[in-house]
């Protein structure tokens, strides 16, 4: 089950919150019921499209409450507490690396020593990337001293399963949400700001993302040799629109959802093709994932602080688990180390020479850099790839122009120009000038704003009535 989709959003998600507003609070323990409710929809929506893998969910689970439990007990030193860090963490990588890389492992042995290995077949658990994350932080931060240890298997379990953050992220910790899980407010306000956030998020991902992935879609099914060099631009820059506000939709669906239950999600996206540099974007970029590897991995292994070998070397570490992480292919590893090799020369070659630039050249250059890193990320198939750079750089004889190039700009002109716009921090300017206006003119500012929504949500739904093109391309992750 989407988000984006019928059944969830005038089904699943109603009857959730009204059964989870309506739950009376308990005296001893006032959010149990309503965690209880939180729970089981967590488990239903889990259980949508592949009820066997909650076995393997109550499984992860277990692990890391039980080791959290004998870690306070029989940790009394720093070795005890690493052992069972050790055992909670190896449990947690050999199940994700046994659904998500197996056939990867098996498939490249097969390549490489000619092989016949038949491969395993296994089909990916939805979201297991976000919520290993997610269990493997409660027990580092535990085994830190970081955050306290869960008493409650339900409470661990309800923030595990959560069903806004499960499938795509935020990668929410523990120490995020440990207390609102026991005392939280729902307040009137933030129920409201919640809901218009989750409706931004559902707009961009029906109304730009779903368009600027269709458009991408006509153009990879063209034959890469006959498309114009802007063709092949154009795709790319629709891939990158497509999936920007794809997954940065998802994000504020998750966050606005995670406000109405009384959480508070952290954010993930900062606008990040409005970055000036490589290293901008990837500090508003999947913001969660990235701090999530500083703080686990990049900073464990010494960070920038025993010299300049040692920092590229851990920064190439950093970026190649990165890109792993994203999928069991190998583009999906150079895409990481294409960026870990651009981070470095940004730190260490041409930094302080791309920071005397105007700021224009700055934005173009990251766009640039972005918009091809994305072409890798996309193609699985390192022969489609290599086809679709050379259309890119014309090498295949490609002309600069064709007359499909500006048919495409014709017919998705308005979702280009919408998305061009709304990539950058346009909302929050218009926020601060509305928050200006005196009373009279905020009250007719939210008046219209109501409306809008209305009218958004109506064409929205007329959209998912009528569209069958509505992917959500980090299911896959």
């Amino acid at each position: 089950m989407v988000f984006s989709s019928i059944p969830f959003l005038f089904f699943f998600l109603p009857f959730c919150l009204i059964l989870y507003y309506a739950v009376p609070y308990k005296a001893n323990n006032p959010y149990v019921w309503k965690n209880v409710v939180l729970l089981l929809f967590s488990l239903i929506f889990y259980a949508w499209g592949e009820p066997v893998y909650i076995l393997l969910m109550f499984f992860a689970t277990a692990v890391d409450y039980c080791n959290g439990r004998l870690m306070e007990r029989f940790g009394s030193t720093k070795g005890r507490r690493r052992f069972f860090l050790i055992c909670s963490v190896a449990i947690n990588l050999s199940v994700l690396a046994f659904f998500k890389y197996a056939d990867f492992l098996i498939a490249t042995l097969n390549g490489l020593f000619s092989l016949s290995i038949k491969p395993l077949g296994l089909g990916l658990p939805v979201g297991i990337s976000f919520f290993t994350f997610q269990t493997m932080s409660y027990s580092i931060d535990l085994y830190r001293k970081q955050v306290p240890m869960e008493k409650s298997y339900l409470n661990y379990l309800t923030y595990v399963s959560m069903f806004p953050q499960l499938v795509a992220g935020p990668i929410v910790r523990y120490s995020v949400v440990n207390e609102e899980l026991r005392e939280r407010l729902i307040k009137k306000e933030e129920v409201e700001e919640g809901l218009l956030r989750f409706m931004q998020g559902l707009f961009k991902k029906v109304l730009i993302a779903n368009q600027a992935g269709a458009l991408w879609e006509e153009i990879r099914q063209l034959e890469m040799g006959q498309a114009s060099v802007a063709t092949a631009w154009l795709g790319a820059a629709a891939f990158t629109l497509q999936l920007y506000f794809d997954f940065s939709a998802y994000s504020d669906m998750a966050i606005g959802m995670g406000r109405m239950l009384g959480f508070h999600f952290p954010e993930n996206f900062n606008y990040p093709l409005s970055s000036v540099s490589v290293t901008d974007f990837w500090r508003r970029w999947h913001i969660s994932l990235s701090t999530w590897f500083r703080d686990y991995v990049y900073i464990p292994l010494g960070g920038n602080r025993k010299g300049v070998a040692r920092h590229l070397r851990n920064m190439l570490v950093v970026w190649f688990l990165t890109g792993l992480w994203h999928g069991a292919s190998w583009n999906f590893v150079l895409w990481g180390l294409y960026y870990g090799v651009l981070l470095a020369l940004e730190k260490y070659v041409w930094g302080k020479a791309l920071n005397a630039l105007p700021k224009v050249c700055r934005h173009l250059y990251a766009i640039l850099i972005v918009v091809v890193g994305f072409v890798i990320f996309v193609f699985d198939d390192m022969g489609a790839l290599g086809n679709y750079f050379r259309a890119m750089a014309g090498c295949a004889g490609n002309r600069l122009w064709g007359e499909e190039c500006l048919w495409y700009l014709r017919n998705y002109k308005a979702v280009l120009a919408a998305a061009a716009v709304l990539a950058f921090p346009v909302y929050p300017w218009v926020k601060k000038k509305t928050e200006a206006l005196g009373d009279k003119g905020r009250a007719a500012v939210s008046l219209l704003s109501m409306f809008g929504y209305l009218l958004l949500f109506a064409v929205t739904t007329a959209f998912l009535v009528n569209d069958t093109y509505n992917p959500f391309l980090y299911f896959r992750f």
